[in-house]
């Protein structure tokens, strides 16, 4: 117990983040004045402890992207209890970010090291034209008609398992392109014209490779509209040569919805997901 008068003992904090993403060029901390989310947290938390920490992330989300599920850890001295930090990193955040919950980690604690999975979702949705309430959390794709949402889908089950994905991205230097998916699944979602149709797309892996997840989007459309044969989108994956010459989807429909980790027991903690 500290003395009285003496500082409070430095703690390791975890939290999980959501942010809208639009006006971000992604999690990472860059040069300058460069809106970022991790610039965005340091600066309330130096605001509310009056200490400069660095906030480490379960994964870099890229420019545009969204979150539900982030999940962050940062030292500091804090005095009080989490609760009152939390209520008062909230109260001192942009309105685009918030934490949806904070408490005290164990020090070893680390968001990306100690993930089992994480879970990101893509939504799209097919009308002849913008829908400006969907559009910034949404992808339009421009279509006469509904994509096929059968082949679709069983393009998606193809990814289930361990798989060499360089088709569909590219690593960290020096890092293996092999990932585990363990889900890959699509949602039809309730419609209103003149809006077509409108997919959630749900994959759960261990880790992911830049630009994996809109790659994968892409081809998943091109597969459901036709242009892409089936067994043409089966044939890159097994090929893994590198970035197929296919259109990302754009920033704007992503968004990580959670984080998953294992107390020891066997069960997942924090941003749990339903399956």
């Amino acid at each position: 117990m500290a003395r009285p008068g003496s500082p409070p003992p430095t703690t390791r904090y975890r939290a999980v983040v959501a942010y809208d993403g639009t006006r971000y060029f992604g999690f990472q901390r860059q040069a300058g004045d460069t809106p970022t989310v991790q610039a965005a947290l340091e600066a309330a938390i130096a605001q509310v402890t009056g200490q400069r920490v660095t906030v480490k992330a379960a994964g870099r989300t890229d420019a545009g992207v969204h979150a539900t599920g982030q999940v962050i850890a940062f030292d500091a001295a804090w005095r009080h209890a989490p609760a009152d930090l939390w209520r008062a990193l909230n109260a001192s955040l942009p309105e685009d970010v918030a934490l949806n919950v904070l408490d005290a980690a164990p020090g070893s604690f680390h968001p990306r090291f100690d993930a089992r999975s994480r879970v990101y979702e893509y939504t799209l949705y097919v009308a002849p034209v913008r829908q400006p309430l969907l559009d910034r959390w949404a992808w339009q794709v421009k279509a006469g008609r509904p994509l096929n949402n059968e082949k679709m889908q069983r393009a998606a089950d193809l990814l289930v398992g361990v798989h060499d994905f360089a088709t569909f991205g590219q690593p960290p230097q020096g890092e293996s392109t092999v990932r585990q998916v363990l889900r890959s699944e699509l949602e039809a979602l309730a419609t209103t014209p003149p809006v077509f149709q409108l997919v959630r797309y749900r994959i759960e892996a261990n880790a992911f490779l830049y630009r994996m997840v809109r790659r994968i989007v892409g081809a998943l459309v091109r597969v459901g509209s036709g242009a892409l044969a089936l067994d043409e989108f089966e044939r890159a994956l097994r090929a893994a040569e590198g970035e197929w010459p296919n259109q990302a989807a754009p920033a704007r429909g992503l968004c990580l919805i959670a984080v998953i980790y294992d107390d020891g027991r066997g069960d997942a903690r924090w941003s749990k997901v339903e399956r």
